[in-house]
């Protein structure tokens, strides 16, 4: 029982019932399945962008470039089908291209040895501005046949295919960390590079394949939300970095790399959602939304530390207790 409740995403758990119960009590309209999973479509981006920054933050690195990413990425796939390109050719130019972009960040970061925090906000501002003069302050919308993925919905049923889609590649994504070689990396690295290099991990390799694989997930969601908005424009994901960081840190993952799961991520994403969800049906305004998904982060951050220091103080009684037992 103490394993479970000193997991990262335990606390998350909870305050995703905790917030699904107030939406229920302050509201009979939202417990609505139909309704909060339509509303599941409005965060597919930010799901998808905080699954690659999850890698991000557990090696001990952070991504703020994945707005501009996935807006620069966005841009460029309406400018290739507006152009005559095929729609699989160019999602895979457009692919190609976040995935470039998020290579341009890990090589700086891994091999130059550069603060991610300062590569990324640098390319945070050349990304947007990229998007910017492709577009020309102009919007484009996209060929018909392919807006509107947000409303399309497994036959039968009221779940939309964009939350499938952040299902699967949150599965994909939760075996690659948790199961595989390259997982075990990205903890190691997180957790000590000194370590990591002592224990033969390629730690500059690692770095700069998280970034990859954020460019990746930013570039399917641009994507997603040329599709969902019917048009690009160079705003596009502009300030989703902040929820993206948002969802792995709430879900549990450190800040200082090394501690965190898919998991507690997908969680945290659900929990936005619902108090998003409940805070719109009660008309409350964005800001005091923003508002209080900052204070909740707060809250979640100083609870799990207390948790943790608790766990940890247990520990050391029973320590403690079992070194007189040893010694008679």
């Amino acid at each position: 029982m103490t394993k479970i409740w000193r997991r990262p995403e335990t606390t998350t758990a909870l305050l995703v019932l905790l917030t699904f119960i107030g939406g229920d009590i302050y509201s009979p309209k939202f417990p609505n399945v139909a309704y909060l999973l339509d509303n599941t479509t409005l965060s597919i981006e930010t799901g998808l962008a905080a699954l690659g920054m999850t890698f991000v933050i557990i090696s001990g690195e952070i991504d703020l470039s994945v707005g501009s990413t996935l807006g620069l990425t966005a841009c460029l796939f309406a400018k290739l089908l507006n152009g005559g390109i095929p729609w699989p050719i160019a999602g895979i130019a457009t692919v190609a291209t976040g995935c470039m972009l998020g290579w341009v960040n890990g090589v700086l970061v891994a091999r130059l040895k550069l603060p991610s925090f300062v590569v990324t906000l640098g390319t945070f501002a050349a990304y947007r501005g990229a998007a910017q003069a492709l577009m020309n302050a102009e919007s484009i919308r996209i060929p018909p046949s392919l807006a509107g993925v947000d409303v399309l919905h497994l036959p039968g049923t009221a779940i939309p295919d964009e939350l499938v889609f952040l299902i699967v590649m949150a599965i994909i994504c939760g075996v690659v960390l948790g199961r595989t070689v390259f997982g075990r990396w990205v903890y190691a690295t997180g957790s000590g590079i000194q370590s990591a290099i002592y224990a033969g991990v390629p730690v500059a390799r690692v770095k700069a394949l998280v970034f990859v694989l954020s460019g990746f997930m930013a570039s399917l969601g641009g994507m997603l939300m040329d599709s969902r908005l019917s048009m690009a424009e160079y705003s596009h994901g502009l300030g989703l970095e902040i929820d993206a960081i948002t969802a792995v840190v709430l879900g549990g993952t450190s800040i200082f790399g090394g501690e965190g799961t898919i998991v507690g991520t997908m969680l945290a994403l659900l929990m936005l959602v619902f108090l998003r969800s409940a805070m719109g049906i009660a008309n409350v305004s964005a800001e005091y939304q923003l508002a209080a998904i900052g204070s909740l982060l707060i809250l979640s951050i100083i609870a799990r530390n207390y948790v943790r220091r608790l766990s940890l103080s247990r520990e050391r009684r029973m320590l403690s207790q079992a070194k007189p037992a040893q010694e008679s």
